[in-house]
């Protein structure tokens, strides 16, 4: 059993899809899990459906609906000739029932509302690739991930049963034991209740990983539109590196760092039973790409670089001038969990405690204000954040050029530099 994720990219048009069809020919001898992502910017889409359901606009909701619609019939059209084929009766039911949702009950819940939606490009994409295998000769099973894989109610980002949710995937796997392969769903799963959740943005990186450790797989491949995992962003840096071989160990600290091949939560699962993962380009799928496992022999060779734009520097104290102690760093990390504010850095002295977090995802003065009367809160806005994993000086001078440091931490392995440009 092998399991591949294909993300967005990866069946954004018809032409995509057929490249799925060949990269699973390439391997006749396996059974393969299939898990897919929604088309392209499906998710993104069906976000704002969302917002329109809640903020009551019935004509943007009307027409988001019919242009997500049109997309996915045209990717159908192209690939299936018989318009009387099944997958043409599936797509105009699974919009006429999210079309329902704008008159149906909201739950005071924005969570469970989000996850209602949004999953439904998942189901979309999965449905389309396995007709379309099944029309070209291919034993392929379609599986619910919202019958397979077992979460909590904590919607948006829910958290995995990890036993019954193995044995889920496992009692599908004996139910269709021919199958060449499983196409199912990766980012959504379900609660014992039935109700849909989900993982998390980009969280079909770990439902490939989570199908993976069911199964006992041999590997996982996820396939991309890049060569591998890069040491640095091509956007920001020149002459990027092939990670050609990485640990286990290596791709969960830069993964936590803001590398955006992997979701930080992928790699974990894999390690547990020893899994490689392999990172493949789609475009080019016989090149080696990138493999990530047990030994670290490799990783120092490679110096890593990952940057965060767009961060807010910010500075918290105590309003009666008390030191910054268990107790305070305790309310303070209690505000952020409840409010679902994610740390990128932080550092804390006697007086004040210093974090960095992403500019976009919070709402500053909403942050001041809940931090208040205990705290007083400072900030700076459009600062950057640099990790460099496997560092020298000579590297550090060459990108600190220019930069005003506002703050700096180094371990044996890691320097992080907040600036501004």
């Amino acid at each position: 059993m092998r399991v591949f994720k294909f993300g967005g990219a990866s069946v954004k048009n018809a032409n995509a899809v057929r490249n799925v069809l060949h990269i699973l020919r390439l391997y006749p001898q396996d059974q393969i899990i299939v898990v897919v992502s929604a088309m392209d910017k499906t998710t993104n889409r069906l976000e704002e459906v969302v917002q329109s359901i809640l903020a009551r606009q019935e004509e943007a909701f009307t027409q988001q609906c019919k242009d997500i619609f049109a997309f996915h019939e045209r990717i159908v059209t192209a690939l299936f000739a018989d318009t009387q084929a099944p997958i043409y009766k599936f797509l105009e039911e699974a919009f006429q029932t999210l079309r329902k949702k704008f008159d149906a009950p909201i739950s005071e819940h924005f969570g469970f509302e989000y996850d209602q939606v949004v999953s439904l490009g998942e189901v979309l994409s999965s449905q389309i690739l396995a007709a379309f295998l099944c029309q070209e000769g291919l034993m392929a099973s379609w599986w619910d991930a919202r019958k397979l894989v077992r979460t909590d109610a904590h919607f948006k980002e829910a958290n995995i049963d990890w036993d019954a949710t193995v044995k889920l995937i496992r009692d599908g796997v004996n139910e269709f034991p021919m199958a060449e392969c499983y196409v199912t769903q990766g980012f959504i799963g379900h609660t014992e209740e039935g109700h849909t959740t989900t993982l998390g943005r980009e969280g079909s990186d770990y439902s490939a990983a989570i199908f993976a450790y069911a199964t006992d797989a041999s590997d996982v491949t996820i396939w991309k539109d890049v060569p591998g995992m890069l040491n640095a962003d091509p956007k920001y840096f020149q002459n990027t590196q092939l990670l050609s071989s990485i640990s286990y160990r290596e791709a969960i600290e830069l993964a936590y760092f803001g590398a955006s091949v992997i979701h930080p939560k992928t790699v974990k699962p894999l390690q547990n039973k020893g899994i490689p993962l392999h990172i493949k380009s789609f475009i080019s799928p016989q090149e080696e790409g990138t493999t990530i496992q047990e030994a670290h022999q490799f990783d120092h060779l490679i110096p890593s670089f990952i940057v965060k734009k767009n961060q807010l520097f910010i500075t918290i104290s105590a309003n009666d001038f008390s030191f910054i102690n268990e107790d305070a760093l305790a309310k303070i990390f209690e505000r952020f969990y409840h409010h679902a504010i994610k740390i990128n850095l932080m550092q804390n002295s006697a007086l004040n405690f210093t974090t960095l977090v992403d500019a976009e995802k919070v709402d500053i003065q909403y942050l001041i204000e809940m931090l208040k009367p205990e705290f007083n809160c400072k900030y700076n806005e459009n600062v950057e954040l640099l990790t460099i994993r496997h560092y020298n000086k000579t590297i550090i001078d060459e990108l600190l050029v220019g930069k005003t440091v506002l703050l700096e931490q180094r371990s044996r392995q890691t320097a992080r530099f907040v600036y501004r440009s």
